[in-house]
């Protein structure tokens, strides 16, 4: 992995926030990237397969050492955060609560024999909180990755901090999320995940140069608020589940395609017809990402545009992840992917991206283009609803000065 190095300019803004939180200068300094999905729309709780990279937007700390039982971390526009390492049970008055992430980092480290102590932070982040570019993994990477490097001499690999995020996640903060959006934003660069063994995911690197692609990579802001949005979010598993528990399964991935259409009939009946939708987009998905892998890796850009419009259009029409069940007022997903399609006028690509519902929508536009696209959706959608990013190729890291 190649070194990260911060700027003086943005050395300068860590230090000062440091300063008035905690008075004196910091010693180390972190950073842990937000995250892209390019394939694998909601395959990952399924134990499926993803395609997904780290994005040059990051969170990042300033960190020193406080000699002291607590951890107090101070992310810039948020209240202070301590945790007593005294106590590292799961405590539920924190359920869905940054201190829950915090004490479930530091148990789990403390579970694999790191003596961890209290420590100071101060945090700044361009990973924008419901941008769908996952600013809650790049916080979980960077707090495992600052505990890796401060009291483990950083003998957990990248992928383990991934899943020691996700363990925080699922038994202290309360939420049972996959572990894609933790590996890609520890890991980095461009990589490809199958989780079909929950223990022992298999990560591998993807090779491309998406700067060399001749397309700009977009994330879209639809403007659209996540609130009352729970019920639609876990509704897809919760449909999935009890198409699965009609073969006495616990996933799809254990779950055999043949089979599956095999007893569609029953199944319609049981589960009703939007559940058998959303496996046949399953099954379709997780058969696209390898393909998309492949296309990347023998250098065929063409082919790869094509399944990401596959994609878009799976998730649309099977998975029903654009439009919130009764919605007509506000349709904000749909509407920016109609922008896409118009200002796109068949080139590049687009789909729905990450969760869905609200959220942003990912665009691979050509260059030539880029300027006319990115003016049109942001009269549309707001002044900086389209954000052009790029590849980051380090995950979570300790920063060079």
């Amino acid at each position: 992995m190649s070194e990260l190095i911060l700027s003086p300019e943005d050395k300068k803004r860590l230090d000062a926030g440091f300063a008035a939180a905690f008075g004196g200068t910091p010693e180390r300094y972190f950073s842990a990237p937000g995250r892209t999905e390019i394939g694998g729309n909601h395959t990952d709780h399924q134990r499926g397969r993803v395609l997904a990279a780290a994005v040059n937007l990051d969170t990042r700390a300033a960190v020193r050492r406080n000699g002291t039982d607590t951890i107090r971390i101070l992310s810039e526009g948020y209240p202070l955060c301590q945790v007593n390492l005294k106590e590292l049970t799961p405590v539920e008055a924190e359920i869905n609560t940054t201190p829950a992430l915090i004490r479930g980092i530091a148990a789990r480290f403390v579970e694999l024999g790191c003596r961890v102590e209290g420590f100071d932070a101060y945090c700044q982040s361009s990973v924008l909180p419901g941008s769908g570019l996952s600013s809650s993994a790049a916080y979980e990477v960077l707090i495992g990755t600052i505990v890796n490097h401060l009291f483990f001499g950083g003998k957990i690999s990248q992928p383990e901090i991934a899943m020691i995020g996700q363990y925080a996640e699922n038994v202290f903060f309360g939420k049972p999320c996959g572990l894609m959006d933790q590996t890609a934003s520890a890991v980095g660069n461009l990589v490809t995940i199958d989780f079909l063994d929950k223990d022992h995911p298999v990560i591998e690197p993807v090779d491309f140069d998406f700067s060399a692609c001749g397309h700009a990579l977009c994330i879209i802001d639809s403007q659209a608020s996540h609130a009352d949005l729970t019920d639609e979010y876990a509704a897809i598993p919760g449909e999935l589940k009890a198409v699965c528990a009609c073969f006495g399964k616990e996933v799809l991935t254990q779950i055999d395609e043949a089979d599956f259409y095999g007893r569609l009939p029953y199944l319609r009946r049981k589960c009703g017809d939007r559940a058998v939708l959303r496996a046949i987009h399953f099954y379709q998905e997780n058969a696209r990402v390898p393909q998309q892998v492949a296309a990347l890796k023998a250098g065929d850009f063409d082919a790869f545009l094509a399944l990401v419009k596959q994609s878009g259009c799976s998730s649309y029409m099977y998975l029903q992840n654009v439009i919130p069940a009764g919605c007509k007022e506000h349709q904000d997903v749909a509407v920016a992917l109609a922008l896409c399609e118009h200002y796109l006028q068949g080139k590049g690509a687009f789909r729905v991206h990450g969760g869905g519902f609200a959220g942003t929508v990912q665009a691979f536009v050509p260059f030539h283009m880029l300027e006319e696209f990115r003016t049109g959706i942001d009269a549309v959608l707001g002044q900086g609803a389209c954000h052009v990013l790029s590849i980051r190729p380090q995950g979570g890291v300790e920063m060079k000065v």
